[in-house]
């Protein structure tokens, strides 16, 4: 029996690299799933939740669990948004008698991307190719919030070409942070040209990660530097979108 799959595109991916969620429909289908893009969708809440204004946050995700809650899985191309949904919407709804509960079950069946092609769907490969000495990029959220690191390098590891090469430091954060890198620009500023000579140390030529706040962050600022580091989400890779351009390049 197929698996009745909602996927939460994300706004980033909505408004800035829609070929991102393209690449996900791909992957998820491919794996077997029925995958549905619900056209309520709205915002994950995680700026309002970051920024203190709780009731904004209480809305959004009472909008989010209502519209998800009919599919069997909810699946994110991104570790902060999935991270939102699993981890912080039974805190911020905690006290709401009608919804905490249900927020309890959807974080129950939220994953990311990768986590859910490896662990529910069982895939272990794929067929694509992207001749490349690459490093992986973990983000704070998929990495400590939803437990994601083994899976997407597993699937690149299918990759035809594909040759990575890990980070010295990769559990430490790029820098973005959502609000962070808009309160404390200098300091994210930083952290994001360590992470980028980090990579550059490692040998890669491309910086892969599944988050695409992050990644946008980091090729902002490769561009400004006027470094050659080419940076795409996992999802483009794995659904060997090869022929599209990365991030920061026209």
């Amino acid at each position: 029996m197929s698996k009745r799959v909602g996927l939460f595109v994300t706004c980033l991916v909505d408004l800035v690299r829609p070929q991102v969620g393209f690449a996900a429909v791909k992957l998820l289908e491919a794996a077997g799933c029925d995958v549905e893009v619900p056209a309520t969708q709205t915002c994950c809440g995680q700026p309002a939740w970051n920024a203190g204004a709780d009731a904004h946050t209480r809305d959004i995700a009472r909008s989010v669990i209502d519209t998800f809650e009919p599919f069997d899985y909810v699946v994110v191309p991104s570790g902060s948004c999935a991270g939102m949904i699993a981890r912080h919407y039974a805190e911020a709804l905690e006290s709401d008698a009608a919804y905490a509960k249900r927020a309890r079950g959807l974080a129950a069946k939220t994953y990311e991307l990768t986590s859910f092609l490896v662990r529910i769907c069982g895939m272990s490969g794929v067929s694509a190719k992207c001749p490349a000495r690459a490093s992986y990029h973990d983000s704070c959220s998929s990495l400590r919030e939803m437990g994601v690191k083994a899976e997407p390098r597993q699937l690149l590891q299918s990759v035809e070409g594909f040759a990575l090469s890990e980070l010295s430091d990769g559990q430490v954060c790029c820098g973005f942070g959502g609000l962070f890198s808009v309160k404390y620009p200098e300091i994210s500023e930083r952290m994001a040209d360590d992470k980028l000579a980090d990579a550059e140390k490692a040998g890669a030529e491309l910086l892969v990660g599944g988050d695409l706040g992050c990644l946008l962050h980091l090729a902002g600022r490769a561009e400004r530097e006027g470094k050659r580091l080419r940076l795409r989400h996992v999802a483009e890779v794995l659904a060997d979108m090869g022929d599209t351009p990365a991030l920061g390049e026209s």
